[in-house]
């Protein structure tokens, strides 16, 4: 019974900090908002087009960008505003057309068109629909130009005649099916955020709330609990309990509230349960032993962006799925990516809780760990 009333004293503490209320239950419902509506819903990438010269090839070619439904094309006049464009992303990825692009396919074997991306951009659709777009017109310039060659009549003539006879030819098409509706959709746009957000916030908080233990500890309140029935066990426990539920609460704080307003799909209740407990208890473990080493309430301040810096590592800033092989396997060292990785299979993959046991049982060792050493460095510090 004492360890229980310990665990709701600090639940009660919580409540009265009005700082800690808000980010506990209010800002990552704001954030899983701004990242849905940013970054959730459909997203056509915009491809920045120069065409330095003037050629009916060039002018071809453009159009045949611009008729492609999964870009959107801006043109630009020089060199310089497509590579700043590119630069601060308000296009993806350009295309520079040059100015000898016409005579050089009309006398040569080939013409450069230069594709311009950012350092470690991994989106292929840009560069695959120029790739498209050029390789189409490069079937027809080489049927062209062999029939000029053979005495068919000059290159334009062949190549006009060269388009009209691809416009008949048999060709594989591939028909868009969109499964689901609007709703399913609105859905999927806030998964990513409130699984990565709930992962973020709770280990987060988990580590800000270990102030409230250093300020017991140095304040001498948990020895002079020792001077009454309470025993050093309970006042552990206690300790550990109240961090463990202030961590669901949180938790199931945010996976009610995106089901509700957000209408978030958890996928299997069984396997989004364990992830959530699993990862709590590793929250609270970091909480606990924060709380039992450091000294002052300024060292448990410093953690936070230590904190910040593991989620962002661990996927709860940008998806692994976009990371490098390399750098998923350094994400692994934190628990933040397995939570994420438990989840992404739960939510967009379909899975249940025979999918994410390997993960759950990593997380449950990190708890185990993390609680083991706490409870330790807790226990030296109150009965020295």
């Amino acid at each position: 019974m004492n360890a229980i009333r310990i665990a709701f004293v600090n639940f009660k503490r919580l409540g009265r900090d009005r700082v800690g209320l808000f980010f506990v239950f209010v800002f990552p419902i704001v954030l899983i908002l701004m990242i849905g509506v940013s970054f959730g819903g459909d997203f056509t990438p915009k491809l920045g087009v120069l065409k330095q010269g003037d050629g009916a090839l060039s002018e071809e070619l453009v159009e045949s960008l611009i008729n492609r439904s999964a870009i959107d094309v801006e043109m630009y006049d020089d060199r310089d505003s497509l590579d700043g464009a590119v630069e601060r992303g308000f296009v993806q990825a350009g295309a520079v057309i040059p100015a000898a692009y016409d005579s050089q396919l009309r006398s040569t074997d080939s013409a450069d068109v230069a594709y311009v991306n950012r350092p470690g951009d991994v989106s292929n659709a840009l560069r695959t629909a120029v790739e498209s777009a050029v390789s189409e017109q490069a079937t027809r310039v080489r049927a062209a130009r062999f029939a000029s060659e053979q005495g068919a009549g000059d290159f334009d003539a062949a190549f006009q005649r060269a388009t009209f006879i691809e416009a008949g030819i048999p060709n594989v098409s591939v028909n868009e099916r969109v499964v689901g509706d609007g709703d399913a959709q609105t859905e999927g746009q806030f998964t990513q955020g409130a699984s990565s957000q709930l992962v973020l916030f709770v280990f987060v908080n988990s580590l800000a709330g270990s102030v409230s233990l250093i300020q017991v500890r140095r304040l001498g309140v948990s020895r002079r609990m020792l001077s009454t029935p309470t025993s050093a066990s309970s006042i552990l426990l206690g300790e550990g309990l109240g961090r463990f539920l202030i961590a669901m609460i949180q938790a199931l704080f945010i996976v009610v509230a995106a089901r509700l307003l957000f209408d978030v799909d958890w996928g299997d209740p069984l396997g989004s349960g364990a992830v959530i407990v699993a990862f709590s208890l590793v929250a609270a473990g970091a909480g606990m032993l924060a709380g039992a080493v450091l000294s002052n309430e300024n060292q448990a301040g410093a953690l936070v962006p230590l904190a910040l810096a593991m989620a962002a590592l661990g996927g709860s800033m940008v998806p692994l799925e976009i990371f490098s092989s390399t750098m998923r396997s350094v994400a692994k060292v934190t628990p933040h990516a397995w939570a994420n990785e438990a989840f992404n299979e739960l939510l967009n993959r379909g899975g249940n809780l025979a999918d994410v046991v390997p993960q759950v049982v990593v997380l449950l060792g990190y708890a185990l760990v993390l609680l083991a050493v706490a409870t330790w460095g807790l226990r030296r510090s109150i009965v020295r």
